[in-house]
């Protein structure tokens, strides 16, 4: 029997709800299944998380028209900053020496979650489950077969992971996992200087990991603090003041003194990644294929990148009357995102490894390459194009042309 739909995707969160929008109107059935309730919280909140936007990642949004009704809550990041505690130098990436308007958006999940859920709700080829959990998934040479809870079986040509982190589909489908821990953890807050944050964006290395500093809204900051696991519980157990003057401490006062912190957020950090993104039918994308340290805000923008180049390797294949679950069709986006996969995971790694390292000619050396950076425009202008997500073979979504 033909299967129900084209494509099945599993995880209604930002990558899938994404690849969703990004299929729509392309002449394909589609399903998502998603284990949560589809809501968003109503009221903003001083707490919400923030997420960096690379200017490949507004690009998508913009090409899947979702980017005017977003615009509303971001913030720009005009600059951004990168400096060492302890050490001499630096580096500034100008949004304007390299001819945007922008380096990167900021926006709160939240915000992004109920323009997504809006347009999800609005499509027309699209059957949403939710909330529904996958039991089982079976493998055929014509199509995929999954099982939910409630006994719904449903079918199509190709399987789409966008699960997260612990994926159920990763684990059902025994993909390979690799696995490096950093003994390190980030702390998650947002916090209020009492200098305005001119729209810039710092990265700054402290002797127990990177230190971020996102701009958002109301002259708030989005703070990601990397911290020894041993001195997790610690962190986590001092009052306002303490964490405040703590902070201070490592970051130091370009922005005045900080006055205002909210709710502490704790997450355990590692990498991991599959060798292979494709099996049979199925394919992981975001962070079901690939956790990043949040060292340079580069997770989410390669979990967005995946999504645009599978939704042109499909909807190519669907205009050529292929089959979308093919393997030859699901080659040509593995081999496609592999480099890119294997660049950002390995540039990221490599930050935090170098930077953790206290020997003194190495901090020497690095203080030097950050002045080096500065002084040198051409290499700086290729640092900034990789952070802005623009590096490589670029799907046309990341470029802003429709699909």
């Amino acid at each position: 029997m033909k299967p129900a739909y084209d494509l099945i995707v599993v995880g209604g969160g930002m990558a899938g709800a994404t690849l969703a929008a990004a299929l729509s109107g392309q002449g394909l059935k589609l399903a998502l299944v998603e284990a949560a309730e589809p809501r968003v919280e109503a009221l903003p909140n001083y707490d919400d998380r923030a997420i960096a936007l690379a200017r490949g990642s507004q690009r998508i949004f913009e090409a899947l028209d979702l980017w005017p009704e977003l615009a509303r809550h971001a913030t720009p990041i005009r600059r951004i900053h990168v400096s060492e505690e302890g050490g001499f130098g630096f580096t500034r990436l100008d949004a304007q020496e390299e001819g945007v308007a922008a380096l990167g958006q900021v926006v709160t999940a939240r915000d992004l979650g109920a323009v997504l859920l809006r347009r999800l709700s609005a499509l027309e080829d699209l059957d949403l489950f939710a909330p529904a959990r996958v039991r089982w998934i079976a493998m055929e040479a014509e199509s995929v077969r999954v099982g939910l809870e409630e006994g719904r079986e449903l079918s199509a040509t190709l399987l789409v992971a966008a699960d997260g982190g612990r994926s159920l589909v990763r684990r059902q489908l025994c993909f390979e996992v690799h696995r490096r821990e950093y003994r390190q953890s980030a702390v998650i807050a947002n916090v209020t200087p009492s200098k305005p944050h001119r729209e810039v964006a710092f990265e700054r290395f402290t002797r127990n990991g990177p230190l971020a500093l996102l701009p958002l809204h109301e002259e708030r900051c989005a703070l990601v603090w990397t911290v020894a696991d041993e001195q997790r519980e610690e962190v986590l157990a001092w009052d306002d003041a303490t964490f405040l003057r703590n902070l201070q401490r490592r970051f130091g006062w370009r922005l005045g003194r900080f006055q205002r912190v909210g709710k502490r957020a704790v997450h355990p950090l590692s990498q991991s990644w599959v060798g292979d993104s494709v099996k049979g039918r199925a394919v992981l994308v975001g962070n079901a294929a690939h956790t990043l340290h949040p060292v340079a805000g580069q997770g989410f923008n390669l979990g967005i990148r995946d999504v645009a180049a599978l939704a042109e390797v499909v909807v190519e294949a669907q205009r050529r009357g292929e089959d979308p679950g093919s393997e030859a069709v699901l080659r040509r986006y593995e081999q496609w995102r592999r480099n890119d996969r294997r660049g950002v995971a390995l540039a990221t790694d490599s930050l935090v490894r170098l930077f953790s390292n206290r020997w003194p000619p190495l901090r020497l050396g690095r203080n030097l390459g950050l002045v080096g950076l500065e002084l040198c425009p051409p290499a700086r202008h290729g640092l900034a194009r990789a952070a802005m997500g623009l590096a490589g073979r670029l799907p046309r979504l990341a470029r802003g042309v429709p699909l």
